[in-house]
């Protein structure tokens, strides 16, 4: 089990530490319910150093992203950042991640945790074009500083106009007195916000100036239950539950990110499976009676025939509501559609409505 670099100072706070992905990670503090209104109406920080980073870089870095990735890496400019995925032989996704351009021929991949040595053997095996590759996954830290109070919070910190920071852009700049870190607004949890990437020896530092500087705002420090509740009241996929090897893109509603202007590991079937259409798709739904979908759970039809299953559930903190997403086959996936999910053997309605749940 691998610790982060602030694994003592969450112990210090009392978070409780499970095993994920391979690290010791801080699952919540308070209890998901109050960190979750915490970062929905004030500004909380998660500590994501687990994610793994790769730098690319070299004449043909952009040729390896393009083979190995679903959107169009070309379009990318300076400080600009784009969500993608990685597809497998057979259609499915690899992992899904995020592409910073830091400047031409130098490119910031950030991968799921859980994913880290298989996306690692995965774009290695396919760089037959020799791009540099560096895993610097064990040297960086990654903290979400993440609400509406963020950008007023923390804009003491830096010499950086937060406010002016578009969505899924990002700056290499000073922040909480280190010179070179990223500030991106990539966030997962729908309430605005930045992430800070920094170095392993640096976020010390910077969790200490962050929270100092967030006092006045009532920053609190999140866990990761309560970044599973704030993504899925988004329905943002969770890789492992969502999405994984043998579900496509298309399916998974991701066509957006799935461009065929060029050619990527098994995009030629992929434009097959769109021209022909998919079987199944992701929806997201709403109970309409008392329960709780778990993945895995069966979703099925008014007269007991199984169309699906649920990747994701939970009781939606914001919205007193239990939500889900989940596969269904293409005729029961219109939103409007009543549903069952087969909770202890009993079919509990639900109705398919569209994501995301959470407006904000």
């Amino acid at each position: 089990m691998k610790n982060i670099a602030l694994t003592h100072i969450h112990e210090q706070l009392g978070a409780k530490m499970v095993p994920f992905a391979g690290y010791n990670m801080p699952v919540s503090y308070q209890g998901v319910n109050a960190e979750h209104e915490t970062v929905r109406k004030g500004v909380g920080v998660f500590d994501v150093s687990h994610m793994g980073e790769f730098l690319v870089t070299g004449p043909n870095a952009l040729s390896l992203i393009q083979k190995v990735c679903s959107n169009d890496a070309s379009k990318l400019v300076d400080g600009k950042a784009q969500y993608t995925c990685m597809t497998n032989e057979s259609g499915g996704i690899v992992d899904d991640l995020i592409v910073y351009k830091l400047k031409d021929e130098e490119y910031l991949l950030v991968v799921n945790a859980s994913n880290i040595a298989k996306d690692w053997d995965w774009i290695l095996k396919h760089n037959s074009m020799d791009a540099t590759m560096r895993n610097i996954s064990d040297d960086y830290s990654l903290l979400a500083i993440q609400g509406p109070k963020a950008i007023e919070a923390m804009q003491s910190l830096t010499s950086e106009d937060l406010s002016a920071l578009k969505f899924y852009n990002f700056k290499v700049t000073d922040f909480a007195g280190v010179e070179h870190v990223i500030i991106s607004a990539t966030g997962y949890t729908g309430s605005g916000g930045f992430e800070i990437y920094c170095k392993n020896s640096e976020v010390e530092q910077v969790w200490n100036k962050v929270m100092e500087a967030g006092k006045e705002f009532g920053i609190k420090p999140i866990g990761l239950a309560a970044r599973d509740t704030l993504r899925l009241e988004m329905g943002f996929c969770l890789y492992g539950n969502d999405i994984d090897e043998t579900t496509s893109p298309l399916e998974a509603g991701l066509g957006w990110i799935t461009k065929f202007t060029k050619d990527f590991i098994n995009s030629d079937n992929l434009k097959k499976q769109k021209e022909e259409g998919i079987k199944r798709k992701l929806i997201g739904f709403e109970l309409t009676e008392r329960g709780i979908p778990r993945h895995d759970y069966a979703i099925v039809d008014k007269d007991g025939n199984n169309i699906g299953h649920v990747t994701s559930g939970t009781m939606a903190p914001s919205l007193g509501k239990a939500i889900g997403l989940g596969y269904v086959t293409i005729e029961n996936s219109s939103p409007g559609t009543e549903i069952f999910i087969q909770i202890r053997n009993k079919p509990v309605a639900a109705t398919i409505v569209k994501t995301p749940f959470y407006k904000g």
